[in-house]
């Protein structure tokens, strides 16, 4: 028999969790509950067999492993109504966007593990890039966090001064990459392929190019080399996406929305 985990907060980002969880086999449905204001979006995690409530407290009460995914905003008013369910054998892990650890121990009043994590949407199906940090957990906390998000996808420790940076980059980014997969749709379509077969091609060469990274631990230049002749197609296209401020857009990008985030 595994930990016990609650969800609190069955949005986007803890739902897709949970089915992360499930597929992966990582618990059973038996062993995860979920809770939302809105139950009736979670009926299919209902039918897996997972424990569906409306009901924080009580689900903490049953949870040994506590997964905060909920927004900003409700973060203190969620931390008050549960935090009398917390004890020293609860795990806290919270993937709430801008919320530091020493925040939320400030508000429980409880000296229990609190991890941060960032994973993104991909977590549903297993292909998450999850950044983790903590203060002071032991090792055996450690270990079942890190387990439960490799799980998952991929796991780094890191910081938590670079959580937000990891929100934007990890979390963010898969916003950043699904705009430019769908900007090459509508250039397939442009050159005359059907939206079905333009969406198949820019998925799964993007999907090819980002593996070749990982598995071969390259540079995007080394590999960016291989395709790109002298006086070719794909050096001509690269330097007019260059002209038209492609790379110098994406970083700013990036950098407003971590301006954005620092700032709220």
């Amino acid at each position: 028999m595994g930990r016990m985990i609650t969800i609190i907060g069955g949005g986007n980002l803890g739902a897709s969790i949970a089915e992360g969880l499930l597929k992966s086999k990582f618990c059973k449905p038996a062993e995860l509950t979920v809770t939302k204001r809105n139950i009736s979006t979670l009926k299919a995690l209902e039918q897996k067999g997972v424990q569906i409530t409306t009901d924080n407290s009580k689900a903490v009460k049953n949870g040994e492993v506590i997964i905060l995914a909920i927004k900003p905003f409700q973060t203190t008013a969620v931390l008050q109504e549960i935090k009398k369910d917390f004890n020293d054998k609860k795990l806290l892990i919270s993937v709430v966007t801008g919320v530091s650890i020493s925040e939320i121990q400030e508000i429980t009043g409880k000296k229990i593990p609190v991890f941060r994590a960032m994973p993104n949407t991909a977590i549903a199906i297993q292909e998450s890039m999850t950044c983790i940090s903590h203060q002071q957990a032991a090792g055996n906390d450690v270990e079942y966090v890190s387990a439960l998000f490799a799980k998952l996808g991929k796991v780094v420790t890191i910081d938590e001064k670079l959580m937000d940076a990891s929100t934007i980059l990890g979390a963010c980014g898969t916003a950043y990459a699904l705009r430019y997969i769908r900007a090459s749709i509508q250039g397939g379509i442009e050159i005359g392929f059907d939206a079905a077969t333009a969406s198949l091609i820019a998925a799964q060469t993007t999907k090819g190019a980002a593996e070749l990274l990982l598995l071969k631990g390259s540079h995007p230049e080394q590999e960016i080399d291989k395709v790109t002749t002298p006086k070719g197609c794909t050096i001509a296209g690269l330097n007019e996406m260059e002209h038209q401020g492609f790379s110098s857009s994406l970083i700013k990008g990036i950098v407003a929305s971590y301006k954005k985030i620092a700032k709220d």
